[in-house]
């Protein structure tokens, strides 16, 4: 497979919109999603969500300044579904960010509903269903936004889009039931069963010498980080998740789920030979890694068609690219003392039914009776509490336009890729492994952080985020590897719900979204607390609210029920073992002993 005809497409496409009249388009997008069949890695054909018919889907494009319009038809039949522009601020419109629960009622299959919302920065993001854990079972894309002033473009001859991500054969409805169940009381994550690459393997992508090539990298996995890397080449970093960065030479980096990368190629004068591009599944996050499995995905970079393909070299050791040691290309200055600064703590554990699910601060996040966001343009000024929204959407109230501090330890032993809805923030420290929980008493932060949507935190390390509270909002704050945000590893951030309340009688949410709440089975409020209660007097009564399982009784613990789980097991095999031994035919011989045996008893 080649990106010839698709670099020829896309070029066009830049044409059109650097053009005068394009500047301000609106670029309308009509996606009846439904179910196809794909096997992108040869090894299992399997259904699929598809748009229009089609696998991949679509990419979206815009520039900055465009309005996007995306109509969306749910043709699944059997699943409803929404759409999340990954990245995207959505600045007045947050009832577009598409995430089911949340800011909007999932779409019912059958059902149609529309995403219409600006899009004022530039850079390299994705979009994917953010409803019950689906993406992974295709429903995921690039999305673009061009940029006219984008400050390296003197030096780019062309830009190419390159997406990695793992893959499943089975789909996710069963994957997340057996995810979350006391038969698997540890939390062991479904491991991927193989890496893509444009949703393909083997992929080529012909260049030419001696031109830079301004390559967006996407990683639209649910679970695997990779490791990406060039053979015989290095590139210059000079974007991260739609930020620019001042440019950083690198060999290769590590890309969490979600994260994304804008880098500069300049090609060799030297012809003769081609190169491979490998991505790496990082191996770490796995439980077990399976016998059969391959974590790596490569393309090729073709000088020369006539030449041979290589076999990619083995490598003693991963040495990525350290992404907070970037410097935004605008510089901006390290935010104040924070107005607001909360601990998230996160750790894994048991509730009473047994499974295993992600907590912060003790508390795992259950999907609300109706979206937080209609809660908080429906309760007047009791919007600005908390206790409104239920305990387990573990909401955070902020003020507006206030420099807020998220101290988040991580108090399990894996990495964790951690993505703000609505903002990206400012990293000021990031621990190695295993450096426990932040002290601020040691604590010194560079003059001008990183800055990015999604940051990963080490094992049972800490990582200390600022933003500032200028968007209005209802924006969920949450790990990005998808079987955490299905167990709960997720904070809602409620931001400045007064404002928010003001804005939107400007702007209403439109009619259509409502409908889809009254459209499902069973139908969805729209109006009061967490448990849809729409009496003032009534807003901090929760009863018939959504709620976690109730913890584990004391003196349970994860081992405990592996050993219980197994136990029973075992009895019930040997139950059967004896069962299946009684009800069966004894042969001659046998019944010989027995009647022996009988005989000998006196019986």
């Amino acid at each position: 497979m080649t990106l010839s005809l698709s670099n020829f497409l896309y070029a066009t496409f830049l044409l059109l919109v650097f053009s005068s009249e394009a500047l301000t388009a609106t670029r309308t997008y009509n996606f009846d999603i439904g179910w196809v069949r794909a096997n992108p890695d040869g090894l299992s054909d399997r259904p699929t969500i598809g748009i229009n018919g089609m696998w991949p889907v679509p990419r979206i494009e815009a520039a900055v300044g465009d309005r996007i319009v995306v109509n969306v038809n749910n043709q699944l039949g059997n699943q409803t579904t929404s759409l999340h522009f990954h990245g995207l601020f959505m600045n007045g419109t947050n009832e577009m960010d598409g995430v089911a629960g949340v800011t909007q009622c999932a779409i019912p299959s059958g059902s149609k509903f529309t995403y219409n919302f600006t899009v004022n920065q530039p850079g390299t993001y994705w979009y994917h269903s953010h409803n019950d854990g689906q993406y992974p079972d295709g429903l995921r894309g690039p999305l673009i936004v061009h940029d006219p002033e984008n400050p390296f473009a003197h030096e780019i001859d062309e830009e190419l889009i390159l997406t990695v991500s793992d893959w499943y054969h089975d789909q996710m409805p069963g994957l997340i039931k057996s995810f979350i169940s006391v038969t698997n009381p540890t939390g062991a994550e479904p491991v991927p069963d193989a890496a893509l690459m444009n949703d393909t393997q083997n992929l080529q992508i012909h260049v030419e010498p001696g031109k830079t090539y301004f390559i967006r990298l996407i990683n639209m996995a649910a679970f695997a980080a990779q490791y990406f890397w060039i053979e015989g080449h290095s590139f210059r970093i000079v974007e991260v998740d739609g930020v620019y960065t001042q440019p950083a030479e690198a060999d290769m980096i590590y890309m969490t789920a979600s994260q994304r990368y804008g880098i500069l190629l300049t090609t060799k004068n030297d012809t003769s030979s081609n190169f491979a591009i490998v991505g790496s599944m990082d191996q770490d996050l796995f439980d077990t890694v399976p016998d059969t499995l391959n974590s790596n995905v490569t393309s090729f970079l073709v000088y020369n068609p006539g030449a041979s393909l290589p076999t990619p070299s083995t490598l003693d050791s991963f040495e990525p690219f350290d992404d907070f040691n970037l410097i935004p290309y605008d510089q901006e200055p390290l935010f104040a003392d924070p107005d607001y600064s909360f601990n998230l703590d996160v750790k894994m554990d048991n509730l009473g039914d047994g499974a295993n699910y992600a907590f912060f601060n003790d508390v795992t996040y259950v999907r609300p009776r109706l979206p937080s966001l209609y809660s908080a343009l429906s309760t007047s000024t009791f919007a600005a509490n908390a206790a409104i929204y239920g305990i387990n959407t573990n909401s955070f109230v902020l003020h507006h336009n206030q420099v807020i501090e998220i101290i988040l330890n991580n108090h399990d032993a894996g990495k964790h890729p951690f993505h703000l809805h609505g903002h990206n923030f400012q990293a000021i420290a990031r621990s190695d492994d295993e450096a426990g929980d932040f002290d601020p008493a040691n604590a010194t932060f560079p003059r001008i952080p990183m800055r990015r949507d999604t940051f990963m935190v080490r094992p049972d390390g800490y990582i200390v985020l600022r933003f500032r509270s200028d968007n209005p909002g209802v924006w969920l704050f949450h790990c990005h590897i998808e079987w955490h945000v299905d167990s709960g590893l997720i904070a809602t951030m409620i931001e400045a719900p007064l404002e928010l309340q003001t804005q939107k009688q400007r702007s209403p949410v439109p009619k259509d979204h409502y409908t889809a709440c009254a459209d499902s089975s069973p139908p969805i409020p729209t109006q009061g607390n967490a448990a849809g209660r729409k009496d003032p007097d009534e807003y901090f009564n929760l009863e018939g609210a959504t709620k976690s399982p109730d913890p584990l009784p004391a003196g349970f613990t994860a081992r405990g029920i592996v050993a219980l789980v197994f136990s029973c097991l075992a009895g019930i095999l040997g139950v059967a073992v004896v069962a299946w031994y009684g009800m069966a035919e004894l042969t001659p011989v046998v019944e010989e002993q027995a009647k022996g045996r009988v005989r000998e008893a006196g019986l």
